[in-house]
């Protein structure tokens, strides 16, 4: 191991058991940027360990694995931890590994089960100074990065209303739509929100859907711009109507088609099938996170970013128990626990 090279420890192999380069394998993404070396891995299934360990062996022949979060933590003194573990298991897991030094934390959707869960993250993460990426992975993806930028020059003008289409639930997946939007609406601030959760009441108590269902979400922004949020539709798709014209993605950014107020017949397509076969956001990622490290910076996914795409699921719970009334942000309801099923081998 190279002594510049930054230790990784990763809490959550499971989708990690192979070198295929695709989302959630963040293995991929740290073995693509050499100033990393993963130095342990933790989950509670041995057979998960075993496979990691032998797939990764040849990148990492030192690799250490284990079945208890706190000793890997002691004993290999990571200087960033990725949290790929489910959500329950966050809040102790990013504080554990902060208070014993880390200098970075990589962090999956979704962010934690509460507000006030995301409230204590947050502030000891910014109260030791530590670099944070929450792994929307979308916010490295060279199509919505470059839509993102045409958008800021001006393609369309001043941005009044962005529409989000498709997306299951307000928790788990939900927080890459807010983001998204968040993203294409120039990250300004939200003023207010407000939504219901669709279908809470006809669901079967053990159904996966009763425990994060889909929602309709409305929010208003300090610009004026307006963003909703819809369960119709299917994939990633978006809407954006500016002050001179109007664009829309399809296929998760794979074609946009944008039109210019004074030239509705004349629309200009941006075709990205070119890089749709790698996942490049990975490793764009962890060497974001690496120069966070070394340099201070911001991520493209920073603590601000986090508690955003965070705050906004809970903020439709709390309109939704008050029949959808306008939230205003951020929320004062920070109680509000949402989980995940478990995945069995966290």
């Amino acid at each position: 191991m190279n002594e510049e090279n930054l230790r990784v420890a990763i809490a959550g192999c499971h989708r990690m058991l192979d070198q295929v380069s695709r989302g959630h394998n963040w293995a991929n993404a740290f073995a693509r940027v050499p100033e990393t070396e993963v130095v342990a891995v933790f989950d509670k299934d041995s057979q998960t360990r075993n496979k990691f360990q032998s797939v990764w062996n040849s990148k990492w022949p030192n690799l250490l694995t284990y079945d208890n979060y706190a000793k890997m933590l002691t004993e290999t003194r990571p200087d960033i931890v990725c949290i790929a573990t489910r959500q329950t298991l966050h809040e102790e897991q990013i504080i554990s590994a902060v208070n014993l030094g880390v200098k970075g934390i990589a962090c999956e959707k979704p962010f934690a089960t509460s507000l006030e869960e995301t409230d204590r993250i947050i502030s000891i993460c910014e109260e030791k100074n530590v670099s944070f990426a929450f792994l929307l992975d979308r916010r490295w993806m060279k199509p919505h990065r470059k839509v993102c930028e045409l958008i800021k020059e001006g393609i369309i003008g001043e941005v009044r209303t962005i529409v989000g289409y498709g997306a299951p639930n307000l928790i788990n997946h939900g927080c890459h739509w807010y983001d998204m939007a968040f993203a294409l609406a120039g990250d300004v601030e939200p003023i207010w929100v407000n939504g219901y959760v669709q279908g809470l009441q006809d669901q079967d108590s053990g159904s996966q859907k009763n425990l994060d269902p889909p929602g309709r979400v409305t929010i208003k922004l300090t610009n004026g711009c307006f963003i909703h949020i819809l369960p119709d539709g299917f994939g990633v798709q978006f809407s954006v109507i500016g002050s001179e014209g109007y664009l829309v993605t399809l296929n998760d950014f794979k074609r946009v088609d944008y039109w210019k107020h004074d030239a509705l017949d004349d629309p200009v397509t941006i075709d990205f099938q070119d890089v749709r076969n790698d996942w490049l956001a990975g490793p764009s990622a962890i060497s974001d996170l690496v120069q966070s490290v070394r340099f201070g910076s911001k991520t493209s996914c920073d603590i601000e970013e986090t508690r955003r795409a965070t705050e906004i699921g809970f903020a439709v719970y709390a309109s939704n128990q008050q029949d959808g009334v306008i939230v205003p942000m951020p929320t004062k309801n920070r109680n509000i626990q949402v989980n995940s099923l478990p995945w069995g081998n966290e």
